[in-house]
């Protein structure tokens, strides 16, 4: 499968909002086997605390995903004068509308474009960042990297129902999400899996795929106490329910990982 044809793009933006379902109840084994420690574990924890910069990511998702514009302003400064550059800000925003959709995604960017327009008038020169720095494979190279990319994450391979029932979903999630973009080495997996935890907590009714990305989040090296952090970042900036949900997930997945 080529990723590069108009027809396959039209069919992921078709997709998009059902996408998640990649990491919900149905991903077969990859559900069943995420309570597994060895695979909880595979990426070391690196720190108990969040810097101000992973911080602001949760955030930034979140007010995207609501499509609360004065609170995603307010956030992409608070990210920017952390540290996050342009480019992970973009990124962070495109990334996203795998999870929440184009609409929001192309809004939030034209908001990030305003932010940094804004900055500038007042003097205040942000870091660009960088581009990719590998380039992207196509073809079936991509649908392979991806593939290992989607595994790493998920614990396991990724089958289910709907995946024998809709095929092609699963072929979209690993030559798009986890190739295409995952492939993308101008931000790190942490920041992604942050980013997708925020929009989703933010987001009711996907409890399922949430669940799964706290797992995921702990797969990539992010710590148990970073991921409590999280929670209260989301309930000190005033968004209770997405707290509450985040909580509710955090301590599902901790209980299926003894010792963490």
């Amino acid at each position: 499968m080529t990723h590069e044809t108009p027809a396959t793009y039209r069919a992921i933006a078709a997709l998009a909002a059902v996408i998640t379902l990649g990491f919900g109840p149905t991903a077969g084994h990859a559900a069943q086997n995420a309570a597994a420690p060895q695979a909880m574990s595979s990426t070391p924890p690196t720190s108990d605390t969040l810097s101000a910069k992973q911080q602001s990511i949760p955030l930034i998702a979140a007010a995207m995903a609501t499509s609360d514009m004065p609170k995603l302003t307010t956030f992409l400064n608070q990210g920017l004068d952390a540290g996050l550059t342009i480019s992970e800000a973009k990124e962070i925003l495109v990334q996203l509308y795998a999870y929440v959709g184009f609409p929001r995604s192309l809004n939030a960017l034209g908001e990030l474009m305003k932010v940094v327009d804004a900055r500038k008038q007042r003097g205040v020169q942000d870091a660009p960042g960088r581009e990719p720095g590998r380039a992207i494979p196509s073809g079936d190279a991509l649908r392979a990297a991806g593939t290992a990319n989607q595994t790493r994450i998920s614990g396991a391979p990724v089958t289910g129902p709907v995946f024998d029932f809709a095929p092609v979903i699963n072929q979209f999630l690993q030559a798009h999400l986890f190739g295409d973009i995952f492939e993308r080495d101008n931000l790190d997996w942490q920041s992604r899996e942050l980013a997708t935890v925020g929009a989703l907590a933010a987001t009711p009714g996907v409890e399922a795929q949430l669940l799964s990305h706290m797992r995921a989040s702990m797969r990539v090296g992010l710590s148990a106490a970073q991921l409590r952090q999280l929670t209260q970042v989301l309930a000190d900036r005033g968004d209770e329910q997405a707290a509450k949900r985040a909580n509710t997930a955090l301590t599902q997945a901790l209980a299926a990982a003894p010792g963490r």
